[in-house]
């Protein structure tokens, strides 16, 4: 496989130049996935070629990042290679635009590494103002947006729809703080790069939503830059499968965080704390059929909290630490025994279902001192953790 790449740098922008010739040789790779493209690649990457050549004031590169073709299209890429300077053909073997991405990504030299749609559907004059803001220094990632003020869009209200409707549950379930994860004109610098593709596990559509959470969650800055953009009439993108696979993406994201998964853990308790009371209380009667309930459920509760939520693994402080949460446990026995003798005092002879509905309230409410008390006592940290267990403490999934 051929690589072509410049013998010399063009004229360079002032500050903006300098910034990037310090750091590295090549300043800018931008990566064209591809996945059967045999009828447009060649026309499209002559025109983004030509648009580089003239308008592009840094040392760049074009990377056809082929994943898996079975048409023409490596043939495509490789005549393209040989043909133009500056581009190169990086193939695999497997499927996945958030696969091939991440290989082609993960070999390059440049200080900033892009990716575009073979379609060329944003409009090219955004290049330099989507780079701008990395090469100087100001930000970490930038994305095209088409949902931004000053955007321009020509598509269907079918894809309009969608659009809208998936960054909306970004922003609602995953606090997304960006408009539009989904556009296929991105950057990133390269210093920050190992950090976010190490936290992103999707190889596929979601590669692109799931890097953005990350560079949120780590707080570093997103540029946006609102572009006009035009829809391919020939996407091949099944819409159906796509949408099932980012619903599920956004569920594990949303899991990737120790409240929720405290929360999960807790739903899952007070359901089985729930369903042993009512099988319990006509046997052993109320009160006791909750603190057997309770028992039951507390250890099992410590230990997926433990091991879960905090990030602990190991036997490492794992006797002390079920006792802290016994102890902890005997504090929800006194809440939800408490709201029992409340509501009998008030209905001697209250239903089971009204008993059961008293104490899981008293048991939700009784959550948040768990949790409170877990995170600052139970399973704090010793000093001198190190601090890779100390990131997995927050994050154990990376995300």
């Amino acid at each position: 496989m051929q690589t072509v790449t410049a013998n010399s740098a063009p004229v360079r922008a002032g500050a903006l130049g300098t910034h990037l010739a310090r750091a590295r040789a090549l300043d800018i790779e931008i990566v064209i996935p591809v996945f059967n493209e045999e009828r447009t690649l060649a026309a499209s990457i002559h025109r983004l070629h030509r648009f580089l050549d003239s308008h592009l004031p840094f040392s760049w590169q074009i990377t056809i990042a082929d994943n898996a073709s079975t048409d023409i299209t490596p043939d495509i890429a490789r005549a393209l290679a040989d043909d133009l300077d500056r581009v190169r053909v990086h193939r695999l073997e497997e499927k996945g635009r958030g696969r091939a991405l991440r290989a082609a990504w993960s070999a390059s030299s440049a200080a900033v590494v892009a990716y575009m749609d073979v379609d060329l559907s944003t409009d090219l004059d955004a290049i330099l103002p989507l780079l701008a803001p990395l090469v100087t220094g100001h930000s970490e990632v930038a994305i095209g947006s088409r949902l931004a003020r000053g955007s321009k869009v020509t598509r269907g209200a079918k894809r309009e729809f969608i659009s809208r409707t998936y960054n909306h549950l970004l922003r609602v379930v995953l606090h997304a703080r960006f408009t539009d994860a989904q556009c296929g004109f991105k950057a990133v610098r390269a210093d920050v790069l190992p950090e976010l593709l190490g936290a992103v596990q999707d190889q596929s559509w979601f590669f692109d939503t799931e890097l953005l959470i990350a560079a949120q969650r780590r707080g570093m800055r997103i540029h946006e830059v609102p572009v006009d953009w035009v829809d391919d009439p020939d996407s091949r993108v099944d819409i159906v499968s796509t949408a099932l696979a980012d619903l599920r993406g956004i569920a594990r994201l949303a899991m990737a965080t120790p409240v929720a998964r405290f929360a999960a853990i807790g739903v899952a308790s007070t359901v089985a704390y729930a369903l042993l009371f009512l099988l319990l209380a006509g046997a052993v009667g109320s009160a006791a059929a909750s603190a057997v309930a309770l028992a039951l459920t507390a250890g099992g509760n410590t230990a997926a909290n433990r091991r879960l939520t905090f990030g602990i693994r190991g036997r490492d402080g794992l006797v002390r630490q079920h006792a802290a949460g016994f102890l902890v446990f005997m504090l929800a026995l006194g809440l939800t025994n408490g709201a029992l003798n409340v509501l009998h005092d008030l209905d001697a002879h209250a239903p089971r279902l009204l008993e059961a509905a008293v104490l899981v309230i008293a048991t939700l409410t009784a959550t948040v001192t768990r949790y409170v008390a877990l995170s600052s006592w139970v399973f704090r940290r010793r000093a001198g953790a190190g601090a890779r267990d100390a990131v997995l403490s927050i994050d154990p999934h990376g995300g």
